[in-house]
């Protein structure tokens, strides 16, 4: 015989019993999957080319800044 059905079980999220899931920490102060910290790594690289085109551009070449973004954006989306 089934249970009765519970409307408020339809956002609960399935038991498994033994495994939980586990939550990844990072150096960012806050709780993010892979899509967060690919839109992190984008927003950083658009304020650091922005800003760099402001004050460093007429002293060092804006490729730099391509791979210090870069470098800045893999770093998030791997250990953040």
């Amino acid at each position: 015989m089934q249970e009765p059905f519970d409307p408020g079980q339809i956002d609960a999220e399935p038991e498994v019993a033994g495994r939980r899931k586990t939550e990844r920490t990072g150096f960012l102060p806050i709780t993010t999957n892979w899509f967060d910290r690919v839109f992190v790594g984008i927003y950083l690289f658009v304020a650091l080319e922005l800003f760099w085109m402001r004050f460093l551009e007429q002293s060092i070449p804006l490729t730099v800044c391509h791979v210090l973004a870069i470098g800045l954006g893999v770093l998030i989306v791997w250990r953040g």
